[in-house]
């Protein structure tokens, strides 16, 4: 069974993730592994003391820490995703006061507008993947009639589905660096980055 992802259950650490500059940075942060401000900013097309003032709050609650081992002069510090985690947030944990549901539709709505671009940012850009990956990609939609707790039930099922997926493709990087003696070597050959968009939710046509 693959590593839960942390779930966050205090407002004040959802209400950090509100910002879409922070929740671009932790995306590329996830892809990067370790990154300086410098290496986001430049990615993020942003300023890098901005990007410095938002790595520090996403640190603040716990999102990212330090890369200490990274850093070579001690000039500009390093970061990555804390231990490598996932978070999760859950509705019952913030829908019982209006602050707690203001914050959780102003994060969801910003995690939808970024997965959003990042899929447009896909299909722009498609031509230049080549058709092994263009064959692979897929969108899907499908319409079930369920229970709610069919529903929960569901989500519980394909997240542990997908953690299987992420731990596989993790050891097998690792495998591959620790034969070829460097990382980026056979294990890490021929993957990218790819981000699974999946949502679930009640409607009535």
């Amino acid at each position: 069974m693959g590593r839960e992802p942390e779930r966050i259950t205090e407002l004040e650490q959802l209400k950090a993730f509100t910002h879409p500059l922070r929740i671009e940075l932790y995306r590329l942060l996830t892809a990067a592994r370790t990154a300086t401000a410098s290496h986001l900013a430049e990615q993020a097309d942003e300023a890098v003391s901005l990007v410095s003032y938002h790595l520090r709050k996403l640190a603040e609650h716990g999102f990212i820490e330090e890369a200490a081992e990274q850093g070579r002069d001690g000039r500009e510090r390093w970061w990555r995703v804390s231990a490598q985690r996932s978070f999760s947030f859950r509705s019952a944990d913030f829908d019982d006061t209006p602050e707690g549901t203001a914050a959780l539709t102003g994060v969801t709505r910003e995690l939808l507008a970024t997965r959003t671009r990042t899929y447009l940012n896909y299909l722009d850009q498609q031509a230049g993947w080549g058709r092994e990956w263009t064959r692979a990609a897929f969108t899907s939609e499908y319409t079930l009639r369920l229970t709610a707790g069919e529903l929960q039930e569901l989500a519980e099922e394909m997240g542990a589905f997908v953690r299987r997926w992420r731990e596989r493709a993790e050891a097998a990087a690792e495998a591959g660096a620790d034969d070829a003696g460097a990382e980026g070597a056979e294990g890490s050959a021929g993957r990218e980055t790819v981000a699974l968009h999946l949502y679930g939710f009640p409607f009535r046509p």
